[in-house]
């Protein structure tokens, strides 16, 4: 049996228990309201002339909000939610794309991201094939068709991050998942084995042995800050030392595995996205901002004199070692000062964690923070509610939809 169709089968076998719905149910309202809160972001009038599932990926993502699967370093809402929404579907169609894109994601393994692949994308577009194709009532066979037609899709890299085309590129790969659905179910054909090659030929290692349940293994992290995941970790460690910090500042040095810091390629950022991509950037407004919120990755906040003084403060000591996740090993901070004290902090796992999984409050309080009408908005909100949500929120540049074409 080939990868696509051990997958597919999966999908169309899976049921989803108590725990599966849940995760389906806050994962569908923190992708909404991370893609809420970019409303009046400068992208959406670029996104505007893509297809729907497109443009509510690339608007869900751009602020670098949303969920990730620790395991597989996906970010597996923003591709599957968008796709599902966009064809129709439910909790069950998410379950099924989100299941997949783990297992697939995990077959690519961490060599296939520390090489610089953008692992949302290449496992994203089978896995939006999946989801969408669920929506549209596929078969099995059918599903591993779509996956194989979404494969030459299954790109991106993260030379991208810190740029618009790093949200484009999700929303690239999310629009090819929900195509792929379509001409498989209008009876497009593909060889399933595709997806086998394409595996092996990205660094995966191709298998049929996967677990049956949970849907998704491992469970999803949220992030409580909007920046890329591998900057969580340590703005909550410098956030433990802040109130204690008094006396000038002469260094700060972050001693973390090399890799749990790998996407993190802008030492000296001077836009807002590039901002969300930099481990000294992450120091500075840990100790600058009260919370590091959105208006902490602005160009402006980012190119402030004070934060540019700390930027050049900051040592990354990268320690050597075998890297799995961006949550291996713990991050360690040294703050020193002008007085030769220093403060000292260190972190395992990050609030929001799959193992330090966010409280009640901190959830309420991300999605006030991702708009005062967005708690309101998502009160009870349903699979169908949220795609006339994004409409409305996210109107197409023709005024079409991909409902109506």
């Amino acid at each position: 049996m080939t990868v696509a169709r051990a997958l597919a089968q999966w999908a169309h076998d899976h049921r989803a228990d108590a725990d599966d719905l849940a995760l389906a149910r806050r994962a569908l309202t923190d992708t909404v309201a991370v893609a809420l809160a970019a409303r009046a972001h400068p992208l959406q009038p670029i996104a505007a002339p893509l297809p729907d599932a497109a443009r509510w990926a690339a608007m869900a993502h751009v602020l670098d909000f949303d969920d990730l699967h620790i395991e597989s370093t996906t970010h597996i809402s923003v591709v599957t939610v968008p796709a599902v929404l966009a064809a129709g579907g439910d909790a069950r169609a998410y379950l099924a794309g989100a299941g997949v894109m783990a297992r697939l994601g995990a077959l690519l393994g961490w060599g296939h991201y520390a090489s610089g692949w953008h692992a949302t994308c290449t496992a994203g577009a089978p896995a939006a094939a999946v989801a969408a194709g669920t929506a549209l009532g596929l078969g099995p066979e059918q599903l591993a068709t779509a996956m194989a037609l979404a494969v030459p899709a299954a790109g991106g890299v993260q030379e991208a991050f810190g740029t618009h085309s790093k949200s484009l590129q999700v929303g690239f790969a999310a629009d090819a998942g929900v195509r792929a659905a379509r001409l498989a179910q209008a009876g497009a054909t593909a060889d399933p084995r595709a997806l086998d090659a394409w595996l092996e030929r990205v660094g995966g290692t191709p298998t049929t042995a996967f677990p049956a349940a949970p849907a998704v293994p491992g469970g999803l992290a949220i992030k409580m800050y909007p920046c890329c995941y591998a900057m969580q970790r340590p703005i909550a460690a410098l956030r433990e030392l802040r109130d204690k910090a008094d006396g000038e500042l002469t260094g700060v040095t972050v001693t973390t595995p090399a890799g749990t810091v790998h996407p993190l390629i802008h030492d000296r950022p001077t836009t807002g996205l590039e901002g969300k991509f930099s481990m000294p950037y992450a120091v500075a407004t840990a100790l600058l901002d009260a919370y590091p919120g959105f208006d902490s990755f602005t160009d402006e906040a980012v190119t402030r004199p004070e934060a540019q003084r700390l930027i050049g403060r900051v040592t990354v000591d990268r320690r050597p070692g075998e890297t799995t996740t961006l949550l291996d090993g713990e991050v360690t901070l040294r703050l020193d000062f002008a007085d030769g004290t220093a403060l000292h902090s260190t972190l395992a796992l990050p609030p929001g964690s799959p193992q330090r999984p966010p409280t009640d409050d901190e959830l309420r309080a991300k999605l006030a923070a991702c708009g005062p009408d967005v708690p309101d908005l998502l009160a009870g909100i349903t699979w169908e509610g949220a795609a006339e949500l994004m409409r409305t929120a996210f109107p197409a540049a023709n005024g079409r939809t991909d409902k109506e074409s």
